[in-house]
């Protein structure tokens, strides 16, 4: 008895019953994960007629062995038959064949072939996933003549000694329409974890749009914030249109400011008004202060997370700030010193007061001269001196000095970017 079994092998084989009467022929296999690493097979599932086709579940207990054909330990006349297919936790060939899954070792998305099988102890244990061109040869039935072809034209070809196996442990299978169950290991799910959000965005790239909200309703709010914000905006509405108009806001209420206003000004204004009332007021209250302002302009650039203290703030308490906003949304190299009115009275950096006397007044750290822009200002203006003075965020004030915002380095290349796009892509 062969210690691994190709699934594609097994499928539509014939199934014998202890007197060597034919009963059907194999269908599918369901499977049962139970928490284990390495799902097993549950039952396999019998079909015979056509026209209108009847099933049987068969338990693995009641086979005898696998060999040419599938041999059962039991009478025919002791098989219950039904024209319905019971439910169950996922199967190999409706659930696993042909799907598409993201490999968490080389972090890419990958189409299922065939299914490797480990046979012990007479049970079926789902122990690999086979994504090669020689898995999907085999599924076709042209394995002996295209093998011939390949040991006549090229004896060495990596074809014929490599097979492409991915460990189940390390496969997360995507729900993509045709399963409500999303099968995944605990393994699969912690390495995916893992992964950086900027690659798992690049990795969903290569996803439809169903495969995409799957995958992305497996992690945590704090991953997805993290992924979403590293998506194109195309992309971004894409799954916006596809989640709940309360998921949606609730994502876009934990992303930067700028980057949901940008999302929100693509769409139409009642969609954006729907998921703002999904917001918390305050957050509804600053998106819709920054939708009022021109795209091309900084306050339509600008957001508003940043880091501010008072004027009495000592170098302790800026340092004291960072700590207590390690994960903060916005950009925490830079600190702003405000008055009670909010009026920008001075900006340093980190650079400027890390080293410094924690007793030390913050502003004395501050740059000598105030670098900022007003909300009516445009792209280029911003541009010009964040070049000029080397900076990577600047302060955006309103006309009676009031911080509104600040925008960031990579908000401007982005808009420039895109404007560069437009202006010469009819040259390349």
């Amino acid at each position: 008895m062969r210690l691994f079994i190709n699934f594609s092998e097994l499928l539509g084989q014939d199934v014998v019953d202890v007197h060597n009467r034919r009963v059907g022929a194999l269908q599918d296999i369901s499977m049962h994960s139970n928490d284990e690493v390495f799902p097993r097979a549950g039952s396999f599932i019998v079909r015979k007629g056509f026209g209108r086709p009847l099933y049987a579940e068969i338990p693995p207990g009641d086979v005898q062995d696998i060999t040419d054909k599938i041999e059962l330990k039991i009478d025919r006349r002791t098989i219950k038959f039904q024209r319905q297919l019971l439910p169950c936790e996922f199967s190999l060939c409706r659930h696993i064949l042909d799907q598409q899954v993201v490999d968490t070792n080389d972090q890419k998305v990958v189409r299922v072939n065939d299914v490797h099988l480990l046979h012990v102890d007479n049970q079926l244990y789902l122990a690999h996933v086979d994504v090669g061109l020689r898995g999907l040869i085999r599924r076709l039935g042209w394995t002996r003549f295209v093998d011939g072809c390949v040991r006549l034209c090229a004896p060495d070809s990596s074809y014929l000694q490599q097979d492409e196996f991915i460990s189940w442990k390390n496969v997360h299978v995507l729900a993509a329409g045709r399963t409500t169950n999303v099968i995944r290991s605990d393994v699969a799910r912690k390495k995916l974890a893992r992964i950086p959000a900027a690659e798992l965005a690049d990795i969903m790239e290569d996803l439809n749009v169903f495969e995409k909200l799957s995958l992305f309703k497996t992690f945590n709010a704090d991953m997805q914030r993290r992924i979403f914000a590293d998506m194109t905006p195309q992309e971004k509405g894409e799954l916006a249109d596809h989640l709940t108009d309360e998921e949606a806001g609730s994502l876009l209420e934990n992303i930067p400011a700028d980057e949901a206003t940008d999302l929100l000004h693509s769409l139409s204004k009642e969609k954006a008004l729907q998921l703002m009332r999904y917001m918390h007021s305050e957050t509804s209250k600053k998106l819709r202060r920054l939708l009022g302002f021109a795209q091309d302009s900084a306050g339509g650039l600008m957001t508003t997370e940043y880091l501010s203290v008072g004027e009495e703030a000592r170098v302790k308490d800026a340092v004291q700030k960072l700590k207590e906003n390690a994960d903060y949304l916005g950009n925490i190299f830079f600190v702003y010193i405000v008055d009670p009115q909010n009026r920008l009275v001075g900006m340093t950096s980190l650079r400027r007061f890390i080293n410094e006397d924690p007793e030390r007044p913050l502003l004395e750290t501050c740059y000598p001269k105030e670098i900022f822009v007003r909300t009516d200002d445009g792209v280029e203006e911003v541009a010009l001196l964040l070049e000029k003075y080397k900076f990577s965020s600047i302060p955006v004030l309103s006309d009676d000095g009031v911080l509104q915002g600040v925008i960031t380095i990579d908000d401007i290349l982005e808009v420039l970017i895109s404007l560069a796009w437009k202006k010469y892509k009819d040259q390349l």
